[in-house]
């Protein structure tokens, strides 16, 4: 929906709200013309019920007031003598429609002292578990998402069973695109193939305002931008078309940010001619080929254990028993190979044929030789031939929108380019775009395939691993309690903090004791 809509469906809700409630206001000794005025109407509405102002904030805020509009239906009612539990199943199922028949059907009385204590324990059961819901669905929204680290794509700075916390503050939360949709879940009903949100209505794009903007190395959270998820697949065009705040969630590392120019030669990457410096925890791995002299034996198993190679994936070249492949190694873990016994050379692959699988499909880069490419800036221009579109299509025909907050329309006439219906040869962008790519250079589904990330796109950055699971470890040993409280960003090697953690843990726990204790003996 654009702006315009958005502003014409709050004018219609006001309208509905005035219709259903004037009586009501005047029963409870308010002017009629209050229950008509936007936003004052609701705050006078919080007296009348006697609940307190700042819950008007909480009727604005997206998914939230999903959780309070029920809440107010029932309180109103309840304000005005309609107490039963018929009462409070009508007024939820009818979506707040039941309070017009009480407004134009029903002689109501005003209850101005009503007892606003839960009636029994499974109303103040309900009661805790609703404030409960709206805190954690604030929280997650605005503030602190807990993320699970599903693939191998950025192995040694994040590994496969990381669970961590990912901040909405430092790049600025994103307001919810998608406005109905369950609380606390991403695209699908938790054990069901169902998705947990419909697709409209849809508030236009809207972030906060952040602690830092997104540099270049950063680790960064952000939804697909071409969602190919199975669940919602449209089998004729395998993408999966869900709202940008519902498509799947993806990390990977920041090389690219907005006016760099890009390019990868023999896999290094170079933003405006110079190498990219990573950060020390930072340990980019590529596919290896390993030749073995074919006589020593050599146990790999124990070897890539004590290297702590944590994404050991290789094959043997069946036509060439001395030869095998490893699809991820550091620089550092191929010196080493280099003199173990047995193996003869450790030579890194490196790609030279042109791949079409890689963005911009033009058949003319692979995922180790690429570009260069121009990073898409905000308030930028660019030259638009047929040359240089299928760079920026996606951005035009997906990611950006007309004056009128509606699709772009693009076609394309032999060198002619129309731009909803006139002939263009420049093009102004509206947004900022990022390129993500995995450390695991060769194990990594990123930007090289499938272009840009826009700004609408990011989620947040992942800054504390709370938990890792060693998905192949067994006992105490499945937990790597060496990752357990430690930061994701930062300068040197990561250190955990688990153990201050416990020791912090117990201090509170002895101080509370003795604080009672103490307590116990002033009251004796």
């Amino acid at each position: 929906m654009t702006p315009y809509q958005w502003f014409v469906f709050f004018l219609i809700i006001q309208v509905v709200h005035f219709l259903g409630t004037w009586k009501l206001y005047e029963s409870a000794g308010r002017k009629r013309w209050e229950a008509a005025i936007p936003v004052y109407n609701a705050i006078v509405l919080m007296k009348i019920i006697g609940r307190p102002t700042w819950w008007t904030i909480l009727l604005f805020i997206p998914i939230i007031n999903l959780i309070m509009f029920p809440v107010i239906w029932v309180e109103t009612l309840r304000s005005f003598g309609k107490r039963s539990s018929l009462d409070t199943f009508l007024g939820i199922i009818t979506f707040g429609f039941y309070i017009y028949y009480i407004n134009y059907t029903q002689k109501v009385e005003y209850i101005a002292d009503r007892s606003l204590q839960p009636e029994n324990k499974t109303a103040d059961t309900v009661s805790s578990l609703l404030f409960a819901v709206i805190v954690a669905t604030l929280v997650h929204t605005y503030f602190i998402q807990p993320y699970t680290i599903p693939t191998s794509s950025l192995e040694k700075s994040l590994l496969i069973g990381d669970f961590l916390f990912v901040s909405k503050m430092n790049y600025g939360a994103r307001v919810p695109m998608t406005t109905v949709a369950l609380p606390m879940v991403h695209d699908s009903i938790p054990l069901t193939k169902r998705k947990s949100y419909l697709t409209w209505p849809q508030l236009p794009y809207l972030r906060l305002p952040g602690i830092q903007n997104i540099d270049r190395t950063d680790i960064v959270v952000f939804n697909w931008p071409v969602d190919t998820v199975y669940k919602f697949f449209d089998t004729s065009k395998r993408r999966a078309y869900k709202p940008v705040d519902k498509k799947s969630n993806y990390v990977k590392r920041c090389v690219g940010i907005p006016g760099d120019s890009l390019s990868i030669k023999d896999g290094i990457i170079y933003i405006n001619g110079k190498i990219l410096q990573l950060p020390e925890r930072a340990k980019p791995q590529f596919s290896y080929k390993i030749t073995l002299d074919g006589k020593t034996p050599i146990d790999f198993e124990y070897l890539f254990k004590d290297m702590d190679v944590t994404d050991p994936a290789g094959f043997m070249d069946q036509t060439k028993r001395d030869t095998l492949f490893m699809g991820a190694l550091t620089e550092a873990g191929a010196k080493r190979l280099e003199n173990v016994p047995g193996i003869t050379a450790v030579t890194r692959e490196i790609s030279k044929k042109s791949d079409n699988g890689i963005f911009p499909h033009i058949n003319k880069w692979n995922r180790d030789n690429y570009g260069p490419i121009y990073i898409p800036e905000k308030g930028k221009t660019v030259a638009l031939t047929t040359e240089s579109l299928p760079f920026y299509k996606a951005i035009i025909t997906d990611y950006e929108t007309n004056k009128n907050g509606e699709k772009n329309d693009l076609k394309v006439t032999g060198n002619e380019i129309r731009l909803n219906g006139q002939v263009v040869d420049k093009y102004t962008f509206q947004q900022n775009y990022y390129w993500m790519m995995g450390d695991n250079r060769h194990n990594s589904e990123d930007s090289r395939y499938w272009g840009y990330v826009p700004e609408d796109h990011i989620v947040g950055k992942p800054i504390f691993i709370w938990l890792s699971i060693d998905p192949h470890g067994k006992g105490l040993n499945k937990i790597r309690w060496d990752r357990i409280f430690t930061t994701v960003s930062g300068e040197g090697q990561p250190q955990s903090y688990f153990k201050l953690f416990l020791l912090g843990l117990v201090a509170f726990f002895v101080g509370e004791y003795f604080w009672k204790k103490r307590k116990t003996k002033k009251d004796i």
